[in-house]
């Protein structure tokens, strides 16, 4: 299991990133504009629809006066409560994409064929790393080590 975890951190590093900087545009674009238009449209008796769509627009093309007005009015635990909110559901959409993402088995992203499958050198018990006849790059078969050094070639002889 966690050959899964492994290779979907190591499939979206990218992502990550991504993740962040759209989490701050959500933070600061989208979240403080609607939570700030929240706390205005509720100044009056009744919920304004009027107001909190006037305030949305002019929030979102100036979100610095809009974090500035957020704290001055005091209207920060409702952009705190409706950052969370969108925190959980943009969370929970980047965690599916992780999961999608995740390797079917522990050697998807290993070449057939390869030694990319030993870890720590394993395959140096039995090729070496220095000298012998070429089976791969960085892995050669000793030919003065005691036992079968036979090498069965698989594949194709073209002659020109």
């Amino acid at each position: 299991m966690n050959y899964k975890i492994e290779g979907a951190i190591r499939r979206n590093k990218f992502n990550f990133i991504i993740f962040i900087i759209l989490w701050l545009f959500l933070a600061i674009f989208i979240v403080a504009p609607i939570s700030y238009a929240w706390h205005v449209s509720l100044q009056g008796e009744v919920h304004d629809v009027g107001a909190f769509i006037n305030q949305i627009f002019t929030s979102i093309g100036q979100p610095h006066v809009t974090f500035v007005n957020i704290i001055k009015e005091g209207a920060i635990l409702s952009y705190f409560k409706a950052l969370g909110f969108a925190t959980l559901v943009f969370g929970i959409f980047f965690f599916v994409g992780m999961v999608k993402t995740a390797p079917k088995n522990e050697y998807t992203d290993f070449e057939h064929g390869s030694s990319d499958w030993s870890r720590s050198g394993e395959q140096y018990q039995i090729l070496s790393n220095k000298k012998g006849i070429i089976l791969a790059e960085n892995n050669y078969l000793p030919v003065n080590k005691r036992g079968n050094v036979n090498v069965l070639v698989v594949g194709r002889f073209r002659i020109w």
